[in-house]
């Protein structure tokens, strides 16, 4: 799994991190060029993808979300879900290639959904 998170990051232009989390918002494993401590991100987007699900789900009557981005100043967040109790977190820079990471997101998705 590690391999695949270390990939993703230097293919997408902008990464720095990418995490897989469990929707109880603990690691279960994690990349990062920088020295930054994942497990907050991981939390705080787990809680995040929750809500979203939810809404999604059962009051809007969407279905399930596929992706999330979040873009910020500063940090973009790309959140993929990977079953049902996991998902994808890529860490960018602020002005990052939401392209390179939706396509590249989605295969170490689908890719990392088989080694759990």
């Amino acid at each position: 799994m590690l391999s695949i998170l270390k990939q993703l990051v230097g293919d997408v232009d902008g990464a720095w991190a990418a995490a897989i989390s469990g929707l109880d918002g603990l690691l279960v494993e994690s990349y990062s060029a920088t020295d930054i401590d994942l497990s907050l991100l991981a939390a705080e987007h787990a809680g995040m993808l929750r809500s979203t699900s939810q809404v999604y789900t059962q009051t809007l009557s969407g279905g399930t979300p596929r992706e999330v981005f979040v873009r910020a100043e500063r940090i973009s967040v790309f959140l993929h879900p990977i079953g049902d109790q996991f998902f994808l977190l890529l860490a960018l820079a602020g002005r990052s290639n939401l392209g390179q990471a939706r396509l590249y997101g989605r295969d170490a998705a689908h890719r990392l959904e088989a080694e759990l």
